[in-house]
């Protein structure tokens, strides 16, 4: 048996089975406080035991490299109380005897969606998810692409556009993608939430724009085979055709472009929670 977390900054999805198109059971934790969450987390697994390996996929930024001193914290997040704080410990502590694989939400979701979903036929596939913030991972022939850290795709500039007078969201950059086009971007422009207005809105013009300039640079760069898209802001009617539209007129037919090159995600919002598992099955196969 193998189990899986989703550690996300407003839940926690864990599961548990066998194989990860088949999850025999999971439960939906709120994302209060680090201890008090994580007590319910191992509450959850410890009904589940044994567990052969469990693979985390966290919000973030967590630190990736296994010779840091800092593998498995989560890092300088916005979220309180999860500053610099070690995942990983409650979960070694709790089963000592169990396999842990730790990544990115982001990065699961593309191993999520290469493996089971949207990228089946394909050798590469970018997940780029846009919801409460903006992020991205990248997986190339099955195996998932970190460097010195994970890619923080969310933070890539942008060109501002002349009619936006929004102050980005991000306190680090004035012009990243997450600061001008992740969700919560829509209330602050409007006072409103993306499910309060009608998609014709304008400002979904403006965030496909800036979309469809990340996805001009992410190709550029790393010359995936497939895109893939999902969040919450992306279930916004007609967005993701305007951002399609957007990469188009940006790219303006300097390369080649596969069929069906950007997507919604195959398994909806079944892509995290199902790379989790497929982290805590390849922590297996490589003991």
């Amino acid at each position: 048996m193998i189990g899986a977390i989703e550690a996300g900054g407003t839940k926690f999805v864990c599961a548990v089975g066998e194989k990860a198109t088949d999850l025999r059971d999971r439960i939906v934790i709120p994302t209060r406080q680090p201890k008090e969450t994580m007590a319910e987390v191992i509450a959850y697994f410890k009904k589940h035991e044994p567990l052969e390996a469990i693979g985390i996929a966290s919000f973030g930024p967590i630190e990736v490299d296994k010779t840091s001193d800092y593998y498995g914290y989560i890092t300088t997040t916005p979220k309180a109380g999860w500053e610099n704080y070690d995942l990983l410990s409650p979960l070694k502590d709790a089963f000592p005897g169990t396999e842990l694989a730790f990544d990115t939400d982001v990065n699961g979701a593309a191993l999520g969606e290469y493996t089971h979903g949207a990228g089946q036929d394909v050798r590469s596939v970018l997940y780029l998810t846009v919801g409460t913030g903006v992020g991205g991972g990248f997986v190339s022939d099955g195996e998932i692409r970190n460097g010195y850290g994970h890619p923080e795709m969310g933070h890539i500039l942008v060109t501002r556009r002349s009619d936006d007078n929004y102050k980005s969201r991000c306190p680090y950059h004035s012009h990243c993608l997450e600061g001008l086009a992740a969700g919560p971007t829509v209330a602050g422009r409007l006072g409103k939430s993306s499910h309060e207005i009608d998609a014709s809105h304008p400002v979904f013009e403006a965030i496909a724009d800036y979309l469809g300039q990340a996805l001009v640079s992410y190709t550029v760069t790393l010359r995936p085979e497939r895109i893939v898209i999902g969040g919450g802001l992306m279930k916004v009617p007609g967005l993701l055709d305007k951002v399609c539209q957007a990469f188009e007129k940006d790219l303006n037919g300097y390369l080649p472009i596969p069929k069906d090159y950007i997507t919604s995600p195959a398994l909806g919002d079944d892509a995290g929670i199902t790379g989790a598992f497929l982290l805590g099955q390849e922590a297996l196969l490589k003991e």
